[in-house]
């Protein structure tokens, strides 16, 4: 995203300074990822504590990954305005303050606009920590940066929801939020040590202001779409219409902006490499598929089946384990192989755990549920380098920045819209299978009166043996519903192989570092 500074003028670090930084940048790195997964099993507690549904307690996560996501453009241009060094140590103590302000927030409101203002602010953390990282290492050992850095990424997704979970469960949820705050200042401190004689040169470029709010305007306004379209049953309501109309809107307007402002924020042109759009495309679908169910998991789990947010954050956990041993062998081989081929082998491993997902009923056991989640470790390592090397292959060096902020952008985004997307169906299609095993549940049914005879036995009254068999029948609608949400991702994941195959092979000297670095 940001230029990196002239490297003739900076000689890489070494001994002490050099492991010391790797760390700082990799520690604000960790803590940025681990912030879109931590909340995922802790949603249910939130949600309660604050008096929502569960359902609405995804804006927790669509939030930051909007705001987010509409940051990382500009972090180019407020790196060249204040510099690579400050720019990075503001943003991740801006990070912590505002990772403590989400965990006194006293309800949903507060909380959701505390998020906003943390994905803002995150924004730059991950390009800079990206550009300071390649500064401080020789040309020859950038690989091995990247790799250092992009194992954080992996880890953190991992310890995320197993770290979430058990702070859920044995002290409380607002922790999720406060442990970021002895990281951030220590990241800050180190970094702002090691790296201030190393700034960047600072100049003064115009800000395209009306792109930046059209952006905001456009993207807010569909992500408040998918979120508030299920509460107030879509177009029925007026107000999604206008927020929908007002979307569309801003769309438009924006693209006619952007491609005819001398310095856009987004730069839209790079849509017209056929390796770019369709790289992007398939990022950004498979991301918002996975994250979309990423999310609906743990909701499924802890919601209809028992768990606790432990036991959801050690089902949700080892997705990372496969992937933290074939990714470096994946980079290796980037180059020797067709990315396309890995591509479209990760969308097949991701149909196949979704597939397996779809089988699923009430009596599945924690092994069970498991076995996909490691699984999708695979499809994990073998997804986002292949895909960010076609996205990037044949273009020029200086537009590379541009184009990894676009494509992340658009991945964010879809991260953000999968969830709302992801978490509707799953909401609808209960409600639906509700009303067919309901259908059932009446006086002539041999199986509702022996259950009926069966509960008033146990010593229920008939009113709590009816609510006992539509908690059941809750149980089977969600179980079910979560099921075809399932299965219509495993068929959009297969449907994206062709799309992989659009693209042009590649050359293998475009993928590199920025592959790595691009990857999250």
């Amino acid at each position: 995203m940001a230029t990196s500074p002239n490297p003739a003028a900076l000689e890489p670090l070494s001994g002490s300074a050099r492991i010391w930084g790797t760390l700082a940048l990799s520690a604000a790195t960790f803590m940025n990822v681990l912030d879109t997964s931590i909340a995922n099993v802790s949603l249910p507690a939130i949600a309660g504590d604050l008096g929502v549904s569960p359902n609405q307690g995804t804006w927790v996560i669509t939030s930051f990954g909007v705001a987010n996501a509409i940051a990382v453009p500009l972090t180019g241009w407020l790196s060249q305005r204040f510099g690579q060094v400050r720019l990075f140590t503001a943003s991740v103590i801006l990070f912590v303050i505002t990772s403590w302000l989400c965990g006194l927030a006293p309800n949903m409101t507060t909380l959701i606009f505390f998020r906003v203002l943390q994905g803002l602010v995150a924004g730059p953390m991950i390009p800079l920590s990206q550009a300071l990282l390649l500064s401080s290492y020789p040309k020859k050992l950038a690989g091995t940066a990247m790799a250092l850095w992009a194992m954080t990424t992996l880890v953190a997704p991992v310890m995320g929801p197993l770290l979430g979970g058990w702070i859920t469960d044995n002290i409380s949820w607002p922790w999720i939020f406060y442990i970021n705050i002895p990281v951030g200042f220590a990241a800050a401190f180190i970094t702002w040590s090691i790296f201030r004689k190393r700034e960047s040169v600072v100049k003064k470029l115009p800000i395209d202001s009306v792109g930046l709010a059209l952006l905001v305007i456009w993207v807010g306004s569909l992500q408040i779409m998918l979120e508030k379209g299920k509460e107030l049953d879509w177009f029925h309501s007026g107000e999604v219409i206008a927020l929908g109309i007002v979307a569309v809107v801003g769309l438009i307007a924006f693209v006619i902006w952007e491609l005819t402002e001398e310095h856009p924020v987004v730069d839209l042109t790079l849509f017209k490499r056929r390796n770019f759009w369709a790289g992007a495309l398939a990022m950004s679908v498979g991301y918002g598929l996975f994250f979309g169910n990423v999310v609906l998991l743990p909701l499924w789990l802890q919601q209809y089946m028992g768990y606790t947010a432990t036991q959801a954050g050690m089902v949700m956990a080892p997705v990372g384990l496969l992937a933290l041993v074939l990714s470096p062998i994946v980079g290796k081989n980037i180059a020797k192989v067709d990315p396309r081929r890995f591509a479209a082998f990760a969308f097949l491993i991701f149909a196949l755990v979704l597939w397996m997902r779809s089988n699923f009923n009430t009596q599945a056991d924690f092994g069970t549920i498991l076995i996909p989640t490691v699984v999708q470790g695979v499809a994990t390592a073998f997804f986002f380098i292949p895909l960010v090397t076609i996205t990037l292959s044949g273009i020029a060096p200086d537009k590379i920045p541009a184009a990894s902020g676009l494509s992340n952008f658009v991945r964010i985004v879809a991260g953000s819209f999968g969830t709302s997307i992801a978490t509707t169906i799953w909401q609808d299609r209960a409600a639906m299978h509700h009303a067919q095993i309901s259908e059932y549940v009446n006086q002539g049914s041999v199986a509702t009166n022996s259950a009926m005879i069966g509960l008033a036995g146990a010593g229920l009254t008939p009113d709590q043996a009816l609510g006992t068999i539509n908690r059941l029948v809750d149980q089977q609608a969600y179980m079910l519903a979560a099921n075809d949400v399932f299965y219509a991702s495993a068929l959009i994941f297969l449907l994206l192989i062709p799309l992989v195959y659009l693209t042009r092979p590649g050359k293998p000297e475009a993928g590199g570092s920025d592959a790595a670095a691009g990857a999250h």
